[in-house]
């Protein structure tokens, strides 16, 4: 039987999904894509998951787009790459973002082309310290997509953006924790125990209030300051509702750990 190219797993909370086509990468095709899809779908619906953890199966993370998907023999007619991109990477790209939930991901190893800007979109991206970053779309003639020209200059500032976009050069862990494009690098035997600690973490925080921390920076990006302000109150006002705002205080004042439920 053919496995299936996402796995994902619900437990206490997490909800683990693991991109599946180790023999290729896990680089994406139209079937991964769907079941990507599904998964996040199930993710969204569950009210049990407080958190989701995003990494790859065996050597690498992810090698953005399986190439053999979009092969162009000489006289054929070119493919609508910006039709694949519309159909399937951009509403992914959206998903991840807007999830009411902290976003993980754990770098395994390369993650190239969309699958480094799928993981730089990620909330938090810790990777092993073996993995590279690579912006292989220059050495197909190709744009960064993704969300990649979006996300590069806001991560690692313009000129390091251009670097790795127009030259396509591998970009360590190290060396992407060190610019600010991940939360941190840390040794490969490590990286799991790690992500599933701080998974473990966010399972038992307040999850609607991290949502709304959530909105609240992606808006900062487009938002003039006056814009910004006003969004905090309102989603303020919308925090100040939940029940875990409740626990919250209550546990303060009674000098205990809070309890929250993630409502």
């Amino acid at each position: 039987m053919t496995q299936p190219s996402i796995l994902l797993e619900i437990d206490q909370g997490v909800a683990l999904l693991t991109l599946n086509r180790p023999t290729s990468l896990n680089s994406f095709n139209v079937e991964m894509h769907e079941q990507m899809r599904a998964a996040i779908s199930e993710v969204r619906k569950d009210s049990s998951v407080r958190v989701l953890v995003i990494t790859g199966a065996g050597r690498g993370f992810c090698a953005g787009q399986d190439l053999s998907d979009r092969t162009v023999a000489p006289g054929e007619a070119a493919p609508d790459l910006g039709l694949s991109i519309e159909k399937y990477y951009n509403p992914l790209l959206r998903s991840l973002r807007d999830l009411p939930m902290p976003v993980l991901c754990a770098v395994n190893g390369v993650a190239a082309g969309a699958g480094a800007n799928i993981a730089l979109a990620c909330d938090i991206t810790l990777a092993a310290r073996s993995a590279k970053f690579v912006q292989a779309f220059c050495k197909l003639g190709l744009v960064p997509d993704s969300g990649g020209t979006w996300t590069l200059p806001r991560v690692a500032g313009m000129a390091r953006a251009k670097g790795m976009a127009l030259l396509g050069d591998k970009i360590s862990a190290e060396q992407a924790e060190n610019w600010g494009m991940i939360w941190q690098c840390v040794d490969d035997d490590r990286l799991m125990d790690e992500i599933m600690d701080m998974a473990r973490h966010f399972a038992n925080q307040p999850t609607k209030g991290l949502a709304l921390i959530k909105r609240a920076l992606h808006a900062s990006a487009t938002n003039s300051f006056e814009e910004q302000i006003n969004l905090e109150r309102d989603l303020q006002r919308l925090a100040g509702r939940t029940e875990d705002y409740r626990e919250g205080v209550a546990a303060f004042m009674e000098k205990r750990t809070p309890s929250f439920q993630g409502k």
